[in-house]
Formats: structure tokens, C-alpha cells, sequence
């Protein structure tokens, strides 16, 4: 049976760029790999295919022939068919690594994590209603490992230098064999740095981090609710041995306000009225969310229509938290309670009830003039 086109297994032209063949070998081979196809032997040639492809057409010197001369050309050793598969995919390691241990979709953090990068951090922060709302900026206490300065984070003894592994010789991985397919995990020897120390720090005993107090300068943004958190890049542990630190999850907290209920990006507040106020209507200062240290106004006005009854809401558009986005702000909800007072003097007692009275006159218990007939509708 003849062999298919190299271009044709992997789905791309050729004028394909070498990183075109990657992704798409990449593709073919996690669909057609025979741990994920166990005892299907179609699958596994189509593998075996696109791993010969990959082979060749990453190879410029081969490729070259192959273009020129088809796979006649490749014989005698030139080619993919008659190379040992294990040598074949032993030259594909690195792929393979990449593929299996979370570049391409399967988690984790690649060789770049294996090699030593810092942990991430998490600590929380406790804002005020006002801070959130209008953002800050604030020095957050942070307390975790940071690279030892006697060894300058390497974690061998001053004047001396940690040592290439020698099992791994310094990549940090070993290979195994798993039927034809050649598959890579960190080195027991060296726990994945592919280096060794033979005498250690004595500050950090060989860690390379002591643990300290240090602060970090932390912008929070406006709009922030409790709940929501901030990554700052590069501000978690320190990578071992000079690798790259983690980044810092600042979780964010809100103080309750006792003047606001919040509400996403809209805030509640409370509004004492007097009885006449809500009958004959009012205009009622009401607070208002403003910055810490603002100079102007802290109130707004609401205009309290008459008749208001109790818990009625008045809302104030462009008056509530600024949004996270940028869109603006939410909206102020008044909320009108009616103040009954518990005291009254001699003489307010008789006014109201001069008053009571004169409601009474008008409109009955049911709704019905004091002469019997029905009240009118308003």
C-alpha cells in the first residue's frame, strides 16, 4: 500500500510554516494517541503516520528531498521508514513533554513551572465602603519565603555554585519508554531543577528563600465589591534558585457602611420623614457616597412628593458606586420611613387630634363621609 502525502497526514499545505506543522501535528497526535485510543489499531497507525510526517517535515535537509523526490527519495535511511521508532520519538521529547504535562490544554504549568517558579500567593484585604467604591492605593503586608540573600536564592554555600544533575545531566527530566512512545517526568534525583547542591546555605540551608515581612504597593481599582480579588504579577514566592516568582491574589473585603446597603453597583439608604413632611411633601437632604477627603457637598437632595407613603422609594440615578468597567455609576434608592414620634407635648397632642378629627370628616374608617354617603374616588 503506498503512503500518503507527509502534507496530506498533517492537514496543511506545503507551504506551511514550521510552526504550522507543530500545532497541526500536535492536533493529529493527541486525537490518534493510543492512550486515548486503547486497542484501536487504526488509530494507532494514524499516529505512527503523523508522527513520520512531523519527523520529516521539521527536518529542513529532509524536507528538502521529500519535496524534491517524494518518498523515494527518503530511502536507504534518508526517511522516516526506515528509522527505529523509539530513536524517532526519542528526537520528539521535548514535544511530547509539552503535550502531556500542560502546554497544550491538560493543566499544570509546563517546563516552566517544573523548573522551579514561584508559588502564588493569596492574602485578604479589608476596604471601606468608600475605598471600594472609589479605589485606593494601599501597602499591603505580605509574609512569605523570599530568596535567601547569603546565596543569592541558589541555595549553595557562598563562593560555590549548585552542580549540573547527573542523572538528568541538567534538564530536570527523565525519559521512559511506554510501548513505542517515549514519555518525560522530573528527575527523582533533583526533584525536576536539574541541578544539585553539594554544600548547602547555611542562612537558608540549602532552600535558597528564608521567609520575611515585606510590603507591596497594591492600586485597587474603582468599583470593587467584596468578594472580587487582584492579581499582582510577580509579587508571589520567589522562584528557586533566580526562577520566576509567583503572582499575589489580593481577596477583597468591604466594611458594612451604616448608611448604605449595597447592592452590586447600586446603594439602599434609609430616609427619616416627619408625618407632615411625607403629607405635604419635602425637599430632604439625603447622604451621598463621596471620596474619602472630598471638600464639596455630602448630601443630595431628595425631593419627597406629597402624600409619600411609608417605604416608598425615590431613586437617584448616577448617585450609587462607580462601576468596575468604567460605565458610570449606580443608582441611589431612598427609601422613606415615616418618624412617629413616641412623646408629645399637651399642645401637639391637641393638634393632632384637631387633625384626626378633620380626617375623620372627610374620609370615614371605610371610606364613607361622616354623613353615610360614599366618599368620592379619587
Amino acid at each position: 500500500m503506498s503512503k500518503r502525502c507527509f502534507y496530506e497526514v498533517l492537514g496543511v499545505a506545503r507551504e506551511a510554516s514550521a510552526e504550522e506543522i507543530r500545532k497541526s501535528y500536535k492536533r493529529e497526535a493527541l486525537k490518534h494517541h493510543p492512550d486515548r485510543n486503547p486497542g484501536d489499531a487504526a488509530a494507532e497507525a494514524k499516529f505512527k503516520e503523523a508522527s513520520e510526517a512531523y519527523q520529516v517535515l521539521t527536518d529542513d535537509q529532509k524536507r528538502q528531498i521529500y519535496d524534491q523526490f517524494g518518498h523515494d527519495g527518503l530511502q536507504g535511511g534518508g526517511g522516516g521508514g526506515g528509522q527505529d521508532m523509539g530513536d524517532m520519538f526519542s528526537h520528539m521529547q521535548d514535544l511530547f513533554s509539552e503535550m502531556f504535562s500542560g502546554g497544550f490544554g491538560f493543566g499544570g504549568g509546563g517546563k516552566r513551572q517544573q523548573r522551579g517558579r514561584g508559588a502564588d500567593l493569596r492574602v485578604q484585604q479589608r476596604l471601606t465602603l468608600q475605598e471600594a467604591a472609589f479605589g485606593t492605593k494601599r501597602e499591603v503586608i505580605v509574609r512569605a519565603p523570599s530568596p535567601c540573600t547569603d546565596c543569592e536564592g541558589s541555595g549553595a554555600k557562598a563562593g560555590t555554585k549548585p552542580e549540573a544533575c547527573a542523572q538528568c545531566r541538567g534538564s530536570g527530566q527523565v525519559s521512559s519508554a511506554r510501548g513505542f512512545v517515549m514519555f518525560s517526568s522530573p528527575c527523582g534525583k533533583c526533584g525536576g531543577q536539574g541541578m544539585v547542591i553539594k554544600t548547602p546555605c547555611k542562612g537558608c540551608e540549602g532552600r535558597g528563600a528564608v521567609e520575611k515581612t515585606r510590603k507591596v504597593t497594591v492600586q485597587f481599582p474603582a468599583g470593587l465589591d467584596a468578594g472580587q480579588r487582584l492579581r499582582v504579577s510577580g509579587q508571589g514566592m520567589g522562584g528557586v534558585r533566580g526562577a520566576a516568582a509567583g503572582d499575589l491574589y489580593v481577596e477583597i473585603d468591604v466594611e458594612e457602611d451604616a448608611r448604605f446597603e449595597r447592592d452590586g453597583a447600586d446603594l439602599v439608604t434609609r430616609v427619616k420623614v416627619s408625618f407632615t413632611e411625607a403629607a405635604l411633601g419635602a425637599e430632604i437632604p439625603v447622604p451621598a457616597l463621596v471620596p474619602v477627603g472630598h471638600e464639596g457637598e455630602t448630601t443630595v437632595t431628595v425631593s419627597v412628593p406629597p402624600g409619600t407613603q411609608p417605604g416608598t422609594p425615590i431613586a437617584l440615578k448616577n448617585q450609587g458606586v462607580p462601576r468596575l468597567d468604567g460605565r458610570g455609576r449606580g443608582t441611589l434608592v431612598a427609601v422613606i420611613d415615616v418618624n412617629v414620634p413616641i412623646t408629645l407635648t399637651e399642645n401637639a397632642r391637641k393638634l393632632l387630634e384637631q387633625l384626626n378629627d378633620e380626617l375623620k370628616v372627610h374620609v370615614g374608617d371605610r371610606g364613607e363621609k361622616k354623613d353615610g354617603k360614599k366618599a368620592a374616588s379619587s
